[in-house]
Order: structure tokens, then C-alpha cells, then sequence
């Protein structure tokens, strides 16, 4: 016999990846921006180094798409900026670089949404902007959308409800801490008051399946984190946990955990700091990997 299922009910399943993907970032000094990648394990293990593939930048950010795959894109080798894209398989292999579409910037965010595309936004071409670029769930990145919200740099962003996103904080002319969500639809929001500690360049990822977390940020370095309900609600300040440190990254792992990685405490480290499927985060982590800032990170599988 089959099941029965009241007609009244919802039964709502969205993707949840078991594997991420650090890379990319910049080691501290003039012109030493990165590719190399650093798998991470469906247990939140960090690999050590995997030869870069593509164009090195840092000032980058990465997504998930088509459901089990992700992709970076943009970034800056000062004081040019880019719109190259690289794709990750459901494996974990970085692609060479794809001809960037859209404007190209740095220190922009990208996040999930509608369960198996993304979508990348704001950031910093020769000023802020507030434009954004949806990707197709094969990895297709579109022309400019044109910007909702405050025009930033140097936020974060994250899915939350399993199949919509919000981008928060970043810089202005001064740090901030506005959010603009997301629909399911890849439709931005105007802004949304701030909540928590205004900073720039934290991390963001989701956990527990449709919630997620902004952590960490500059400046001052700073360690404490903000959950995100599945409706889009940003929590007030959560005590730090971990080394107060910015310009990291973060992703999903194990279906429902995250994890923050790299960045700089006023030199750079490759720390993290696992986060738990109640999105409580643990303390450091050692390092494993280069050491390096303003890398990306997103799940895949």
C-alpha cells in the first residue's frame, strides 16, 4: 500500500550539500593573490592544499547551483577587477576560468536560492554597487540586474528557509548592518533595518537545513555571530566563540553544519571554527592549508 498524505499537507525537500570547497583568497602581501583549493569533508575535515585552477584573486565569493555543484566568481588582483567565473563539479574539481558575465567587481557576496540556482551581488567596482548576477541552475551566470537596496561592499550572504537568501552587512562609507533578502524567485529586497554589530567582510553560511548564520568580521576584528531564522530574521549579537578575525569564508557541510575558515586577525590564519546543526559555533580548529584572506566557499554535493 501506498502512503496516505493529507491533502492539507506540505512536504518541502531542498537540497542539503555534504561536501565544501574553500579558494581562492590572497596570502598578505602585494600581488599574491591565490587559486588553490581546500576540500572540505562531509565530517567539516579541511584537506590540505589542492593546485589552483583558473585565474588568482582574491576578493572573491562562491555559491551553490544545480542543486550539487557551486561556482566562484569575481574577485580583484588590484587594481583590476574581474567577472570570470570557475564551476565546481559535484565532486569538488574547480573548472578553468569561464568569460566573466556582468560588471566586474570585488568584495561582493553570493548565496543559493530556489533550491538549485544562485545568485551573486552588490560589491565594489570603481564604487560600490548594488547590481546582481542570478545563476542558472546549469551554472549560467546572467547579465547585470539592476541593484535593490543600499549600494556596499564587503558583505555577506547566505540561504535560509531552503530556497531563498539574504545579503547582510558591509561597507558604505562607514560599516553597516542592513540586510536585503531574497525571494525564490532570485527577487532582492529594499533594505531591512540592521541588526547586530555593523561590520565589514564577516561570513556567512547556512545549517539545520533552512536557517543560517553571519559570523566573525572587521573592523575591529570581531568574533561574534547572528543567526537567521527560516523566515529571514536576523538574531541580535551572539557572544563570540573563536578568534575575533575577518576577510574569512564560509560554507555548508554534512547536510546540515557549517563551517568558518581562513581570514585574518592582523596576519592571516587558516583556523575554522565548525558550526553545529543548532548553529551553535565551536571553538578553533587548527589550521590546515595556506593561510589566507578574502577567499570564498560554498558546498557542493
Amino acid at each position: 500500500m501506498f502512503p496516505i498524505i493529507p491533502a492539507n499537507s506540505v512536504a518541502a525537500s531542498f537540497p542539503e550539500n555534504d561536501e565544501g570547497i574553500f579558494g581562492f583568497g590572497h596570502l598578505g602581501g602585494a600581488d599574491q593573490q591565490q587559486s588553490m583549493t581546500n576540500l572540505v569533508s562531509n565530517a567539516g575535515v579541511v584537506s590540505s592544499d589542492v593546485a589552483g585552477v583558473g585565474t588568482v584573486r582574491s576578493h572573491i565569493c562562491a555559491c551553490e547551483f544545480g542543486g550539487d555543484k557551486g561556482i566562484f566568481g569575481f574577485g580583484e588582483v588590484y587594481p583590476s577587477k574581474y567577472s570570470t567565473t570557475n564551476l565546481v563539479s559535484n565532486t569538488g574539481v574547480v573548472s578553468s576560468d569561464v568569460t566573466g558575465v556582468g560588471t566586474a567587481r570585488g568584495s561582493l557576496a553570493a548565496c543559493g536560492y530556489g533550491e538549485d540556482k544562485g545568485i551573486f551581488g552588490f560589491g565594489y567596482s570603481s564604487s560600490n554597487v548594488s547590481m546582481t548576477n542570478l545563476v542558472s541552475n546549469a551554472g549560467v551566470v546572467a547579465t547585470d540586474v539592476t541593484g535593490v537596496g543600499t549600494a556596499r561592499s564587503g558583505l555577506a550572504a547566505t540561504q535560509y528557509g531552503g530556497d531563498k537568501g539574504i545579503f547582510g552587512y558591509g561597507w558604505t562609507s562607514s560599516n553597516v548592518s542592513m540586510t536585503n533578502l531574497v525571494s525564490n524567485a532570485g527577487v532582492v529586497s529594499s533594505d531591512v533595518a540592521g541588526v547586530g554589530t555593523v561590520r565589514t567582510h564577516p561570513a556567512a553560511c547556512t545549517f539545520g537545513g533552512d536557517k543560517g548564520i553571519f559570523g566573525f568580521g572587521a573592523e575591529p576584528y570581531l568574533g561574534m555571530t547572528n543567526l537567521v531564522s527560516n523566515a529571514g530574521v536576523v538574531s541580535s549579537d551572539v557572544a563570540a566563540v573563536g578568534t575575533a578575525r575577518g576577510y574569512m569564508a564560509a560554507c555548508e557541510y554534512g547536510g546540515d553544519k557549517g563551517i568558518f575558515g581562513f581570514g585574518n586577525t592582523g596576519s592571516n590564519t587558516a583556523m575554522t571554527n565548525l558550526v553545529s546543526n543548532a548553529g551553535v559555533v565551536t571553538s578553533d580548529v587548527t589550521g590546515v592549508g595556506t593561510t589566507r584572506k578574502l577567499l570564498g566557499a560554498c558546498s557542493f554535493n
